[in-house]
């Protein structure tokens, strides 16, 4: 765990921001082309905004990408808008907090404005040097590889890519969040429940009860589960 010091210091200084902004389908780079983009990279201010669904404001993907259940997507994140270089964090700042991945099954993915969201990724803190799920984020050049669940049912779905930066103190917790418009195919049956968003989480939440700098600290998974298929 990072000081008390640094931590502190770091919640007042620091102003990164960034954003998720192009998704990877194996190995074949889609860019932006099926994400819903935000309109900025500023953290989402409440956890019961609307934003919570999507991120700021986002405009609707012009399109939806085709994958294989089974197979690997890569979300990934950078600074500034259009910006992949690996040469600054993909979220710096001391901006530390958990990498979560949801995905939900939609009618139509390029028009969805409300869905039940399953976990299917995260990255969150063991407690050892270099361990957050933002530090691992950046580590990789911003990029989060997942497994499609192979038992998803075929279908569209959206994929919720989410960084919760903790580094302002308790009861602030700060969401980036973005979603990619994806079309499941030689899925299974499986339909997994999942939960709202906005309404997941609370700010009574274990996670955002106490600063990440407070030596009785610990890490507790917001959200459900993730579900592995």
């Amino acid at each position: 765990m990072k000081t008390a010091t640094i931590l502190l210091a770091a919640a007042g200084a620091a102003s990164a921001h960034s954003t998720w902004q192009e998704l990877w389908v194996g190995s074949t780079d889609m860019s932006t082309k099926c994400a819903r983009t935000v309109k900025d990279n500023s953290p989402i201010t409440s956890l019961t905004s609307p934003d919570m669904f999507c991120g700021r404001g986002p405009a609707q993907a012009a399109s939806t990408c085709d994958v294989d259940a089974g197979s690997s997507l890569t979300v990934e994140m950078h600074a500034q808008p259009g910006d992949r270089s690996c040469s600054q964090p993909a979220i710096g700042g001391n901006h530390y907090g958990p990498v979560l991945i949801y995905m939900a099954k939609v009618a139509d993915a390029s028009t969805a404005s409300s869905a039940s969201w399953f976990k299917v990724a995260e990255d969150g803190y063991t407690g050892t040097t270099a361990s957050w799920g933002t530090e691992i984020l950046n580590a990789n050049c911003g990029k989060r590889s997942f497994t499609v669940p192979k038992s998803l049912a075929s279908g569209n779905y959206l994929v919720r890519a989410e960084v919760i930066a903790l580094h302002a103190g308790a009861g602030n917790p700060q969401p980036y969040v973005t979603c990619f418009q994806v079309n499941v195919k030689n899925g299974g049956s499986a339909t997994p429940s999942g939960v709202s968003f906005p309404g997941a989480y609370k700010l009574s939440d274990p996670l955002f009860s106490k600063a990440i700098y407070d030596s009785s600290f610990k890490y507790v998974s917001p959200g459900p589960a993730v579900f592995s298929g």
